[in-house]
């Protein structure tokens, strides 16, 4: 009973300074909160919580505020992330239903992550390599020239145009469209690439110099990972919320969002869609954001994610909503992906 008092204590000293900004104090949180105890119970629950490092006293005679290891505590013990309301579900539903290609869909999830959060938010492109193959399509664009369009399961397209060793028809071109779809369709780009290679040794030796020049296009467009360090950020405005301490808090924050290996990394690893991820200060791989925190999700269509995307705000951000938003977010983005 008394552990679970003070948890309730913490969670309101946690609500309370993401709310106010200002260190909490014990007639405070008696004002504010049923508690159910004498303001003396919860000052001698507030000292417990200071001796297990989980508050903090700023200055003499101020209240407390949460510490790292206190977010944390707080962070593990939610019985449920909340619900987000039925406007922002519509919103979320509305506004990534009208994207038009991938890109329009990683803008417009950016631009949602930080509406609904008010923090930076991050969304990582589709990663390549762990991406299946959709389509192939073969446009003839003159008697020696063809464009080579490769649709996958991300949602990407890649073109690359061809200049021909011989001059094709119709007939030629629709059977070398039917032997390429047959043998990468539905495939990973790693097992896509190696049957393309053996492509053109089932062919007739007459048509292997021009499949080889197809091939060659497909299996260097497969192998183009520069997109795969892909990120969109939003949000950057949000950072005036921070307050005070531009150099200990805002600075190294606008140096990391200006290099995209640092934000991926700041994202984590998201091996699952359904893996969301929090990170509190100390816990961020990068000594400069002692004072940030990361809520990062995977997405994809399937059980492994395509890519990753979060939030990055001050530690006294609003977890709950935070970690609500990114994984509805994601589990969108995951949907319309499935369905490109």
């Amino acid at each position: 009973m008394v552990e679970e008092r003070k948890l309730a204590v913490l969670r309101a000293i946690v609500q309370d300074y993401v709310s106010t900004q200002e260190p909490v104090g014990s007639k405070s949180l008696v004002e504010r909160h049923q508690l159910g105890v004498s303001p003396a119970t919860v000052r001698n629950d507030m000292s417990a919580l200071e001796e297990e490092g989980l508050i903090a006293q700023p200055h003499t005679s101020a209240g407390r505020i949460p510490t790292d290891k206190g977010y944390r505590v707080f962070v593990d013990r939610l019985s449920a992330i909340k619900p987000l309301s039925t406007a922002e579900r519509r919103a979320i539903t509305t506004l990534l239903e009208g994207a038009v290609d991938l890109d329009d869909v990683v803008a417009r999830s950016v631009r949602l992550l930080a509406q609904l959060t008010r923090q930076v938010a991050i969304v990582q492109y589709p990663t390549l390599s762990r991406s299946t193959v959709r389509h192939v399509e073969m446009v003839t664009l003159s008697a020696t020239r063809m464009l080579l369009v490769l649709i996958l399961s991300t949602g990407r397209v890649e073109q690359r145009v061809v200049e021909l060793p011989v001059t094709l028809d119709d007939e030629q071109v629709g059977s070398f469209r039917r032997a390429v779809n047959r043998a990468v369709m539905g495939e990973r780009i790693a097992d896509a690439t190696e049957k393309l290679a053996a492509l053109p040794g089932t062919f007739d030796k007459a048509d292997r110099p021009v499949l080889s020049v197809v091939v060659a296009a497909l299996v260097e467009a497969m192998s183009d990972h520069r997109s795969d360090e892909r990120v969109m950020v939003g949000g950057t405005a949000n950072l005036a919320r921070f307050g005070d301490g531009f150099d200990v808090t805002i600075r190294p924050l606008l140096e990391a969002l200006e290099e995209h290996v640092l934000l991926l990394k700041l994202l984590g690893e998201a091996s699952s869609p359904s893996a969301l991820t929090v990170r509190i200060g100390h816990e961020v791989p990068h000594e400069g954001l002692v004072s940030t925190s990361v809520v990062a999700s995977g997405y994809g269509p399937g059980v492994e994610s395509l890519g990753t995307m979060g939030v990055l705000g001050p530690t006294r951000m609003d977890y709950p909503g935070a970690m609500a938003s990114v994984r509805a977010v994601a589990h969108y983005l995951s949907k319309i992906l499935d369905e490109a």
